[in-house]
């Protein structure tokens, strides 16, 4: 009965070690895709960028109106692209979180970008043995104690947008 015991505590702990080297390696694997994710953009590299999303993928912008296809970001992305003014987004800081099949994760990081502090987060899903983007959504980060004086300036559009919205 002893070696059962052990046998099933050393099986439990080997499974564990190798299901933390497995989320250890996956978590490298998405920085890897999102740091050079990042970089075509910055590189300009139009038909590179889009390699790293699945093609049902969604970009949400800063606009509330950016709520866009595929189709829709490379039309928008196009022109700053063939301009070589793509856009510069530096990792401050990343986490990321897996789902139960450890095909599916989440991520959030913190981007040094020409907004200054812009928040980045997204889901990627694993299509074969590479981690592609299905959502990502870029947000500007606000402090709370400037709250107040952005809603001063953004209120007279927003109110307007509000409006057609609460008609739909």
């Amino acid at each position: 009965m002893t070696k059962s015991v052990v046998s099933i505590v050393c099986l439990a702990v080997f499974s564990y070690t190798n299901a933390q080297t497995d989320l250890t390696l996956q978590k490298s694997a998405i920085n890897k895709t999102l740091n050079a994710y990042h970089q075509a953009a910055a590189n300009s590299e139009f038909d590179n960028y889009f390699t790293f999303y699945t093609k049902d993928a969604i970009f949400i912008g800063t606009d509330p109106t950016e709520n866009w296809t595929m189709d829709q970001l490379k039309s928008y992305a196009k022109k700053p692209f063939e301009q070589k003014r793509g856009w510069v987004m530096k990792p401050l800081e990343r986490n990321i979180f897996f789902d139960e099949t450890g095909n599916m994760a989440w991520f959030d990081e913190l981007l040094d970008t020409s907004m200054k502090i812009c928040r980045g987060s997204g889901v990627l899903v694993k299509v074969g043995n590479e981690w592609k983007l299905k959502q990502y959504v870029l947000s500007m980060t606000i402090p709370n104690d400037d709250v107040k004086n952005v809603l001063d300036i953004i209120s007279p559009k927003q109110d307007v947008m509000l409006n057609e919205l609460r008609k739909k």
